[in-house]
């Protein structure tokens, strides 16, 4: 089997080349792939700022400073998977329902290969398409999103697909076991006092980002794997849970949040789950000031990688 890992820093320094995730092979041979990197340039479902079709290339450019092994984890990651940067899915600008179609398609032969996709939006309506993807293959599939939205909202200006909905349209066609599903950081101010209650009485549960404090990091990684148990699961990670102050460069961003090092922490803490697939969204690279979102968005998909990485190690199942 040929194994795909990242260019030599010590023979090309990190800045040359074109900009792929990590500096991986740019290919579609899933034949010989565990992970694939997928970019999903599509800001169509965006509220409020628009720009989140960037933060595919604005990700793989902060990655370039990435190396092989993550010291948080203990894992040297191309040791244990063969990984690529597979490109973008197609999208139409300015239809989301084509765009969908587009996305679903494109991450289909990815699942089908039985190889774990980690995927670069894009704003947070690309999920749907996304879930669609996943549960064609693996069937209802456990969530964990951390958010600082639940994104469950019934439609927006009348419409049913933004990037405030997916996740309402996904339990809606069946596609999450909600009683296996868990969001976690949700604050800021919100439209109707029952906009939280909403998400909750869909069979979720919600941890706000006050819960999380009280409970703390370990608690809280208690009862998402609690949770979730030893269902297929698929890990959204929207970079608006973190704090304004580390993720400036995002579409709705909320005070109060998370801090880059905690971001890690919850993202490192789902070693053991059965992942099917990953998502880092909400990058906007026009509001990012210094790359330190799109850096931080890297490192959360660079944990993302290492998990698959681990899993593997120890013999678990993540992937072909």
């Amino acid at each position: 089997m040929t194994r795909y890992e990242p260019a030599d820093s010590f023979a090309t320094p990190r800045f040359s080349d074109v900009r792929t995730f990590m500096r991986l092979p740019h290919n579609r041979d899933l034949e010989n792939a565990n992970v694939a990197i997928v970019g999903a340039p599509f800001d169509t479902g965006a509220t409020f700022r628009a720009g989140a079709r960037f933060g595919p290339e604005g990700i793989r450019s902060a990655s370039h400073l990435l190396r092989r092994h993550n010291s948080g984890l203990g894992v040297t990651i191309f040791d244990h998977v063969s990984a690529i940067d597979y490109g973008d899915v197609p999208v139409v600008p300015g239809y989301i329902e084509s765009s969908y179609e587009w996305i679903e398609e494109g991450l289909r032969p990815i699942y089908e290969a039985d190889v774990v996709p980690i995927v670069l939006g894009g704003d947070h309506s690309i999920a749907l398409p996304e879930l669609r993807a996943a549960a064609k293959r693996h069937g209802p599939l456990a969530l964990v999103q951390f958010d600082s939205h639940p994104d469950t909202w019934d439609s927006y200006f009348g419409e049913k697909h933004t990037h405030g909905t997916p996740f309402r349209r996904a339990v809606e066609e069946g596609l999450l076991d909600v009683e296996r599903s868990i969001q976690v950081g949700m604050r800021g101010s919100i439209y109707d006092e029952r906009d939280w209650d909403d998400a909750k009485e869909m069979g979720f549960e919600l941890l706000t980002t006050d819960d999380v404090r009280k409970l703390g990091i370990e608690a809280t990684t208690r009862r998402i794997h609690e949770r979730v148990g030893e269902a297929k699961t698929y890990v959204s990670f929207d970079i608006d849970f973190v704090d304004p102050a580390f993720a400036p460069g995002t579409g709705t961003p909320e005070v109060g949040g998370f801090s880059s090092w905690e971001s890690q922490q919850f993202a490192r803490s789902l070693a053991g789950l059965h992942i099917v697939g990953f998502d880092v969204v909400e990058v906007y690279p026009a509001y990012d000031l210094a790359q330190i979102t799109a850096l931080l968005a890297a490192n959360i998909a660079h944990d993302f990688l290492s998990l698959v990485a681990l899993a593997r190690k120890r013999g678990g199942i993540s992937g072909k």
